[in-house]
C-alpha cells in the first residue's frame, strides 16, 4: 500500500518546485503591512460597489491603471503614501490619521 502510494504521489508531482515555503515566510515578514493592505482593499472593494464602479473607473479616479486597482483590490500592495492620498481623495475616506 504505502509503495502504491508513492508511486502515485510520484507520478503527480509537479515538474517545478513549490514556492509554498518562501511565500509563507514571505506573508509571516510583511505580516504588519500586509494586514493594513487588506483593509485598504476591502474598504476600496466596498466603496466600488456602493458607487457601482468598474477597476476602469477607479483607476481613472485614481490616474493609475486598470491593472494597479487589481493589485491593490488583491490586498498584497505596499501602497505608497502619493496611492494612499490619492484613495482617500477619489473615495472621501480617511486611510492614514497622524
Amino acid at each position: 500500500m504505502k509503495q502504491k502510494t508513492l508511486e502515485y504521489l510520484g507520478s503527480h508531482q509537479s515538474e517545478s518546485p513549490s514556492q509554498w515555503r518562501e511565500e509563507a515566510e514571505w506573508r509571516r515578514e510583511n505580516k504588519d503591512w500586509l494586514r493594513y493592505s487588506k483593509r485598504i482593499a476591502v474598504m476600496l472593494l466596498s466603496y466600488m460597489e456602493r458607487e457601482h464602479l468598474t477597476q476602469s473607473a477607479m483607476a481613472e479616479r485614481l490616474d493609475c491603471t486598470q491593472q494597479y486597482v487589481s493589485k491593490i483590490l488583491k490586498g498584497t500592495e505596499n501602497l505608497s503614501l502619493e496611492t494612499l492620498a490619492k484613495l482617500e481623495h477619489a473615495t472621501g475616506e480617511r486611510l492614514v490619521v497622524c
